[in-house]
This record gives C-alpha cells, structure tokens and sequence, in this order.
C-alpha cells in the first residue's frame, strides 16, 4: 500500500482549509498514494471556537471530504469535530473526531480517547472523550487510528497490532515547546517498536512556516511528520513547513519485524501492587 501524509497548516475557516484538502489530495493521488493522511484539526485549528463548527461526520463538511476523496479517487483521514453532550455547568463540548472516508462512504470514524490536559492546556475543557478504539480496512490491509496525544500511550497501539493492523495513523496537532519536537520524533518511533508496525504521525506544520501567526497556548502544530518503519526506522520526515510525505508499506516487512522481535507474543500482564 502506497500511503501519504500531509502535512499543512489549517486555519479558522473550514471552507478554506477544505480547499487545503483538496489540493494536498490531489497531489498524493498523483503521487500514486492509496490513502492520504492530513493533520488533526484540520476543520478548524486549535485556539478557535470547535462548538460552532462541530457538525455530525455525515454533515456537509464529512460530505466535502468524501466528494474530494471521490474525485481524485483515494481513501482521506482527516481530523473534524463532532458534537458532545454538555461537560460540567453545561459547558459546551465537541468531540475531536478522526474521519475516514473513501469515494464511496464513510471507513471508520474515532473520537481521541486520551485528551490533552498536559503544558498547560486543558482539552478537557471543551472537549469530550471517546471511549472506544477504531480501525478499518483498505485494500485487504487493516489501519488503526489514534490521536496527537494518544502518542504517549503504548496499550492503544499494541491492541491494534494484536487486531492485525499494519500501521496505525496518527493525525496530530503537537503543541510547541522546549523539547517538544524531540519527544514527538521520540514517541513515533518508540510506538512503532512497541507494536512492531507502521505508525503514520501526520502532524500539522508550524504556523510561523507559512507566515501564520499561532494562537498563544494553543497546540498548532510544530511540523516534523514522520513515517515510520515496525523497527523503528525513520522512512520520511518533514521540516516544519507544509509537505507531502510518501512511502510504500509492505505487510510482508511487519511480519518479518514480529518474527524477529515478538513483543507482541512475549508480554506477559504485570500485576498491580
């Protein structure tokens, strides 16, 4: 499966950075990509209002994305924000929502489970977990999903290499700060060890790359996309301005990588205490 991440910066309006999808689409398809990976939050950037662009995944927004993945015939994840049950107070919620689709409907969809409350910023806030893994299946290979975050947590990605997932993608938008970029370069490949799989970290870019100026607090990117090997090897990485990375993953490389190191079938459950 030839696969592409793209890493671009999205700004406030939903319109426009549908129009960032449609071009990015477009040049993966040429590039003979299967499935395009774009960032989290690419409805709408972190440090804006999510409440008033949060619509279901069959909304106008989710039809763009399928009318685009149509068109240029290729499979899309992209991160959007669906509507939340009120949080405490009755503070308005959205949930942060993974999108898959293809020409012909909807592939899966995943709320982030592990939200950001961490440097400082509270995802919590505003926005409401999921409580359930996803995964889905392109042309006889099976993908997980995960969210910026959820990097920092191994059980998620080992479970989709024991369901028999040949990469989890990872839509991000990885909050700035001292050794920020390290840890993400750092989590990517430790993740991909950890589960003996491909892990697609789709991030996205720094704003200041294209003459954007980011919201102060707000997680909006820092660049450094990576494709990753099962044995942890970087296949491609990005610098912080917008890009388009692709690489071919071959199922027979993750099933030489679980011969030669069999985490999955050594661990053993450590008691509690």
């Amino acid at each position: 499966m030839r696969i592409a991440a793209a890493q671009i910066v999205t700004g406030e309006d939903p319109r426009q950075n549908l129009e960032l999808v449609d071009e990015w689409a477009g040049r993966a398809a040429e590039a003979g990509a299967e499935l395009v990976v774009f960032p989290e939050a690419v409805q709408r950037a972190f440090g804006h209002t999510l409440t008033s662009v949060a619509e279901p995944v069959d909304g106008p927004w989710g039809a763009r994305l399928r009318e685009i993945a149509r068109r240029h015939g290729i499979a899309i994840v992209a991160g959007m924000f669906t509507p939340a049950e009120p949080g405490e107070q009755g503070r308005a919620r959205v949930t942060n929502t993974l999108l898959a689709v293809d020409g012909e409907g909807v592939l899966a969809t995943y709320d982030k489970i592990h939200l950001y409350d961490a440097f400082g910023f509270q995802e919590s806030k505003t926005v409401a977990p999921g409580e359930e893994p996803a995964r889905f299946t392109l042309d006889g290979d099976l993908l997980g999903l995960a969210t910026c975050y959820d990097i920092r947590f191994p059980n998620l990605f080992t479970a989709h290499a024991r369901a028999g997932a040949l990469a989890t993608i990872l839509p991000a938008s990885w909050g700035a700060g001292p050794g920020k970029v390290d840890q993400w370069r750092l989590l990517a490949r430790a993740r991909a060890l950890d589960s003996t799989q491909y892990v697609i970290a789709c991030g996205q870019g720094l704003p200041a790359a294209v003459g954007v100026e980011a919201v102060e607090g707000a997680p909006t990117g820092v660049g450094h996309s990576m494709i990753v090997s099962p044995t942890g090897e970087v296949l491609a990485e990005a610098g912080e301005a917008p890009e388009l990375l692709v690489a071919d993953l071959d199922a027979d490389v993750v099933a030489a990588a679980r011969e030669k190191l069999p985490v999955l079938a050594n661990a053993r459950e450590i008691p509690q205490g």
